[in-house]
């Protein structure tokens, strides 16, 4: 017995609804494998313990760091997903790209925090996000190229994940060229959370609407 327009919409959306949970399950193992290689405190007394903390903070600086990015990730990858009723195009395979790079985050961190070899460390980790960046646009392009979104998506919805993906593709590949001359590369990357909320304010404005929405 063929099957009804009804029951093959229902399949589809089941395979959707089954990368997204999937997607989410490996998120959320990178992010707990991030803090996992966090190096513990030690010490006899309470001074030698918050010695030894204050020893590795660029550890603890490089988690939350990595934390924060994997968190954006997640968010856009997250919203725009609820209102995909199908998948389509490339949207798999950029996805598993993508989660590939999400995987990456917790070695590259590691790679980050350990000693010598500044360029080749930063460059390492600033690509890898870059990928992250470039995969999660090229999702969402195949996302609205092939019209996998349910019509009750918001108008803009695209629009504005394009505009996250494009502040930490800008942002990380940015700094790469900038680490073979300072070490002070690492401030480019707190150009995103402003890079985003400029553009954002200056597209709504031209738009007519309230920033605020």
């Amino acid at each position: 017995m063929d099957e009804t327009p009804d029951a093959d919409a229902e399949i589809e959306f089941l395979a959707a609804e089954r990368l997204t949970f999937f997607s989410d399950a490996v998120v959320a193992i990178a992010m707990t494998l991030l803090a996992l290689e966090l190096t513990v405190p030690r010490g006899a007394t309470n001074a030698e313990m918050l010695r030894s903390a204050g020893d590795h903070w660029d550890d603890y600086l490089a988690f939350l760091v990595s934390f924060a990015v994997i968190g954006s990730h997640w968010f856009s990858h997250n919203r725009t997903f609820r209102y995909v009723i199908k998948l389509g195009g490339r949207v798999a395979r950029w996805n598993i790209l993508w989660l590939l790079m999400i995987v990456t985050t917790p070695f590259a961190t590691r790679v980050l925090t350990s000693e010598g070899a500044f360029e080749t460390r930063f460059v390492f980790y600033a690509a890898v996000q870059t990928f992250a960046g470039l995969f999660s646009f090229l999702m969402l392009r195949e996302i609205a190229r092939h019209g996998l979104l349910r019509a009750s998506a918001p108008r803009d919805l695209i629009g504005t994940y394009y505009l996250r993906a494009w502040a930490l593709i800008a942002t990380f590949a940015l700094s790469i060229p900038v680490a073979f001359f300072t070490q002070w590369a690492y401030l480019c990357w707190a150009a995103a959370p402003l890079f985003l909320r400029t553009t954002r304010h200056v597209r709504t404005r031209l738009r007519g609407q309230d920033p605020s929405r």
